[in-house]
């Protein structure tokens, strides 16, 4: 696993929304795009992380950032969660994990003794040119918005 580091062209890439709707990286050019990457909706630490984008949405959109949450889910699981949490961004269903790959967030991980393949919770900050300005790989779920805007105001 080789995760992206700051300085790199972000991939470009189109998703589908929770609304079936396609979402591509290149439309959001002009903006910083905060690309957050998660391993399972409807999860305790999915939930908490997503919940707190969504409280701080108008904090993040005074500062020019959209966010984007990724996870393998389907599609229909993304509309549920964004129904039973009132989510406020798009999350965007990588079903056969293309888009984690290209940004170097698929791979081993380790959940009671049981070894599997999966998303790693990274996030990254793509600039207003598509470039990866910060990449962010050390936050609990619970304080990764505060990590993120701490970010942002120090720019």
């Amino acid at each position: 696993m080789q995760p992206l580091q700051a300085g790199a062209q972000a991939p470009d890439f189109t998703l589908q929304n929770q609304n079936n709707e396609a979402i591509s990286l290149a439309s959001l050019r002009g903006k910083r795009v905060l690309v957050y990457f998660y391993p399972k909706a409807m999860t305790p630490g999915c939930t908490v992380q997503a919940c707190s984008l969504r409280d701080t949405k108008a904090e993040l959109e005074a500062l020019n950032t959209v966010v984007l949450g990724i996870s393998p889910d389907p599609v229909k699981r993304l509309t549920k969660f964004i129904e039973r949490d009132n989510l406020n961004f798009d999350l965007l269903s990588d079903e056969d994990h293309a888009v984690a790959d290209l940004f170097g967030v698929w791979g081993p991980k380790k959940f009671m003794g049981r070894e599997y393949d999966g998303i790693h919770r990274l996030s990254f900050l793509i600039d207003e040119q598509g470039n990866v300005a910060h990449r962010f790989d050390k936050f609990k779920t619970k304080d990764h918005h505060e990590v993120v805007l701490n970010y942002l105001n120090g720019l």
